[in-house]
């Protein structure tokens, strides 16, 4: 049997919302990671009291339960995993994984039981619903009735926020069953009551979020911030992260406590809670509680008489309290040496911390963002100025944070830490001045001989050559074509009849004529060319002999297959992914195998290659000359068919010698129809069938001509 089981899309309860996360069982114990928060439940294998199989909404759910009193649910489950887990838990746990299904009867009476955090609504020996008291804000009583109200879930598009219990009366004496239940209630529920003495209260603390300036008062399970408007209780199990930051200017620090749920005011919610402090600032300060007590609660962490500065005083004591680690800038350093880069989020200027698994941006709004939720980042050319680039993070979840207005100097140490840190960098940066230092570090990504990519290169270069010849072949056309002298003929052809259409004007407007015809040739001529090129080249012989494959190609085609099997439904990215590493892990002999197999591809390749380039050049030749003989052809007609016209011409001539003269210049087009409706026309016209039937052009030409 395996000694870890991992699950992934299973969601957790907590306070009505359910969390999705990844799942992991193993010897030691059960880890479920928020894929949210980042949060890590940890439960010893020792701790473990009980564990339950039931359906649930999302197919089926493992409810554990320890021996101090906590319940977990993880739901998500697919039917078919039940024997799996149950036998990993009579391996590993001792215990029974029980079936348990609930009550659908939808009767609204029957039992209340108690049993650790849990309140357990049940009919006969099936539980109807279950509600965490850790979950409850508050509880009061009234005649035969006890009524519960819930902390507000703000991921919850609906929240429960009251239920109501009908305690029938009893007859023994003495005993009170609403008190009881409500007492029952209140030892398990999250009620914040501000009793007794506070541990320390730090005075008049600058607050940035929320603004203002703060009396912070230390209870041994809750943190309350009064200030003169507002007042806020925060539970130390809300505490998700405490972090310690040096500001830029090294005469400041920023103490922030991030919260998971966040502290309420109107609609506004306060994910993080930043105090600002001077590190020139000290105190001295005495715990209310005596030497022993001290001692036995905080194991030495904390002392009944303490000093120093302020800043290092509370977050001590924070740390002491809340039981997490306080997170420090790592080895990061800015241009100027400081551990935070000075930029712009949104509409507001800050700080940008690159700390070991994350970066976080203090203050407004302040953002906390962790590697592992990261898709990719990219450095992009500010938008104003040249002197600064923008840094964009895109996580996982489609999010985009883009901080903007850094410095151009904060570049290179910038790329260098998110190089180090191995996230994927969408654009290397190939910026104007910015080109020094993704030359530096372009191939340290890729220590290894990547043949793949070599090829995807070597095609790249055909491309750039193919289009570079054509580009010199169309320049030489234009600068041929460009040539005044040798275009006279053709202009004089071409634009024959709108240079006698405008004979009567004057000498100015004949010139500008002349001029703007020629450099409409020169356009005609230059784009017919390149049209044929285009076409040329989009079609592709069938028949030509296809490139050979790399080694890496080779490889990965004889063992794709063996690839899927071994990791079944793999999907193609992933499947490529994995190729790549398992190429790269492949030893050099082995590559050799294949390499020899590409070097004998290639040369099949360039055999292929000069067989056909001599048979595609005999193609060629026939081709070649079919045009020529066709042209040959086309030839000979048009001029049997000038001649024919000039014949005409010359017959209906004679006949008519004033018409013609006065009608030379008239093509067929433009003769008015009172003239055409006279006799001598029409017996032109019986006459001459022969010219009538002749296309226009050729008319035309042949008027030109005479």
């Amino acid at each position: 049997m395996a000694d870890t089981l991992e699950f992934n899309e299973i969601y957790q309860e907590v306070k009505g919302s359910m969390n999705d996360g990844r799942l992991r069982l193993s010897r030691q114990g059960v880890i479920f990671k928020n894929s949210k928060t980042g949060k890590v439940d940890n439960i010893q294998a020792s701790e473990l009291a009980e564990g339950v199989w039931r359906r649930v909404a999302l197919g089926h759910g493992l409810k554990l339960l320890t021996k101090n009193g906590h319940v977990y649910k993880y739901d998500g489950f697919r039917e078919s995993e039940f024997d799996k887990l149950s036998d990993f838990f009579k391996a590993h746990y001792r215990l029974e994984l029980a079936e348990k299904d609930l009550c659908v009867k939808g009767w609204n009476w029957g039992t209340v039981r108690f049993g650790g955090q849990l309140l357990s609504f049940d009919i006969g020996e099936q539980p109807v619903f279950e509600i965490p008291l850790s979950n409850v804000s508050q509880c009061t009583t009234g005649k035969n009735e006890v009524t519960l109200e819930f902390h507000q879930n703000d991921d919850a598009e609906v929240s429960l926020m009251e239920v109501r219990f009908y305690v029938p009366p009893t007859q023994e004496d003495g005993v009170d069953p609403v008190e009881a239940f409500a007492q029952n209630v209140l030892s398990k529920a999250d009620v914040i009551q501000a009793t007794g003495d506070a541990i320390c209260i730090f005075r008049e603390l600058q607050c940035l979020t929320p603004r203002g300036r703060y009396d912070i008062r230390i209870y041994p399970t809750f943190l309350h911030l009064h200030g003169k408007t507002f007042d806020y209780k925060i539970p130390y199990t809300t505490v998700l992260r405490l972090f310690l930051l040096p500001h830029k200017d090294q005469r400041q620090m920023f103490f922030v406590i991030s919260l998971d749920p966040p502290i309420k005011q109107g609609q506004t919610r306060y994910h993080f809670l930043i105090l600002l402090f001077s590190k020139d600032e000290d105190i001295s300060l005495t715990l209310n509680m005596n030497e022993e007590e001290v001692e036995k609660r905080f194991e030495g962490r904390l002392t009944k008489n303490m000093s120093g500065s302020l800043y290092e005083m509370v977050s001590r004591v924070m740390k002491a309290l809340v039981n997490r680690k306080i997170t420090v800038p790592g080895n990061f350093q800015g241009h100027s040496g400081a551990q935070c880069i000075t930029c712009s989020y949104k509409a507001s200027s800050g700080l940008l911390y690159p700390l070991e698994r994350g970066f976080i941006y203090v203050h407004k709004p302040p953002v906390h963002i962790r590697f592992d939720e990261i898709s990719f980042v990219n450095f992009a050319r500010g938008t104003t100025t040249t002197r600064s680039f923008d840094f964009e993070i895109e996580t996982k979840q489609g999010t985009q944070y883009t901080f903007s207005s850094i410095e151009r100097e904060e570049y290179g140490k910038l790329f260098d830490f998110v190089n180090a840190k191995k996230l994927n960098i969408k654009n290397r940066g190939l910026k104007e001045g910015m080109k020094q230092s993704y030359d530096e570090y372009a191939d340290s990504d890729e220590d290894q001989h990547d043949a793949y990519l070599e090829r995807m290169k070597e095609e790249g270069k055909i491309r750039e050559e193919n289009a570079n010849d054509s580009s010199d072949g169309s320049g030489e056309e234009t600068d041929e074509s460009f040539n005044p002298g040798e275009e006279d003929d053709d202009v004089a052809e071409e634009f024959d009849s709108n240079a006698s259409a405008s004979s009567s004007s004057g000498d100015g407007d004949s010139d500008r004529d002349e001029k703007k015809p020629a450099k409409k040739a020169k356009i005609v001529k230059d784009r017919k060319p390149r049209k044929k090129q285009v076409e040329s080249k989009k079609g592709k012989d069938p028949n030509a002999p296809k490139r050979p494959m790399s080694a890496y190609m080779l490889w990965l085609n004889a063992n794709r297959e063996k690839i899927k099997s071994d990791h079944p439904g793999i999907s193609i990215t992933d499947l490529s992914k994995k190729a790549g590493e398992l190429w790269k892990a492949m030893s050099k002999e082995k590559k050799e195998e294949w390499d020899r197999k590409a070097e004998d591809a290639r040369r099949d390749y360039e055999k292929a290659m000069k067989e056909y380039s001599v048979g595609s050049k005999s193609e060629s030749a026939k081709t070649e000359r079919s045009k020529k003989k066709k042209k040959k052809q086309e030839k000979q007609m048009k001029g049997k068919v000038e001649k024919k016209g000039a014949a005409s011409k010359s017959l209906s001539s004679t006949k008519s010698p004033a018409k013609s003269m006065s009608e030379s210049f008239k093509s067929k087009e433009f003769v008015s129809s009172d003239e055409s409706s006279s006799g001598e026309n029409k017996k032109e016209d019986s006459e001459e069938e022969g010219v009538a039937s002749l296309p226009p052009s050729s008319e035309e030409s042949a008027s030109g001509s005479d």
